[in-house]
């Protein structure tokens, strides 16, 4: 896939003020500071479209973006730790759940894991929460290039083991780094390989 335009076009506090769910959406969340923001600037080639930060909360809206008129992408607060208040951090919560549940075009949710580190229980404790919603996720793995190819791979197997034990089937994952690029061809050819379903299902029956 080819990204022609990418702009910011709204931010929300509620999913049912969110942009009219016309085109298929792709929600990304992770836990805070896991490096969402440079993956989306890494996925679209835009340097500041999404606003990095190293400060963990910087996100605290849904952040909507249309990618080539075509589809959205969401930039969605990130769980886990954070320098806000616990009351913050609940309304957080209850905006992303409603979201998850409610938004009727949410083709699927981008859950990102850091690779450089072992499983931890706020990602396998969202993913499960997925699972029992039936929300269809993958998870993206991101800064790859952060330790050896021989550790990565190494954490990777331990991660998959780990979900093993707890699905019968393993979502789709993608190893990526927004320093290298390393992913991102394969990330966008899965959103238009859904984007492709998404217009098929919406055509009329001949």
């Amino acid at each position: 896939m080819i990204i022609h335009d990418a702009r910011f076009l709204t931010s929300n506090s509620r999913a049912e003020l969110c942009p009219a769910p016309t085109l298929p959406e792709y929600a990304f969340i992770g836990r805070s500071n896991v490096g969402k923001s440079s993956l989306i600037n890494m996925l679209t080639e835009r340097k500041a479209l999404a606003k990095t930060s190293s400060s963990p909360g910087k996100t605290q809206l849904i952040n909507h973006f249309v990618i080539n008129d075509a589809w959205y992408l969401v930039d969605l607060p990130g769980y886990g730790y954070a320098k806000v208040s616990k009351t913050s951090r609940a309304e957080w919560a209850r905006m992303i759940n409603f979201y998850l549940r409610h938004r009727t075009n949410l083709m699927c949710v981008c859950v990102l894991i850091d690779s450089r580190h072992p499983p931890q229980a706020a990602d396998l404790e969202f993913m499960e929460k997925l699972g029992e919603e039936g929300i269809p996720f993958v998870m993206i793995f991101t800064k790859a290039d952060k330790q050896s190819t021989a550790q990565t791979k190494a954490l990777l197997a331990d991660y998959l083991k780990k979900m093993s034990e707890i699905w019968d089937e393993l979502p789709r994952y993608f190893l990526t780094s927004a320093e290298t690029g390393l992913g991102r061809e394969e990330v966008l050819a899965f959103i238009a390989e859904v984007n492709q379903q998404w217009v098929a299902d919406a055509a009329p029956n001949s």
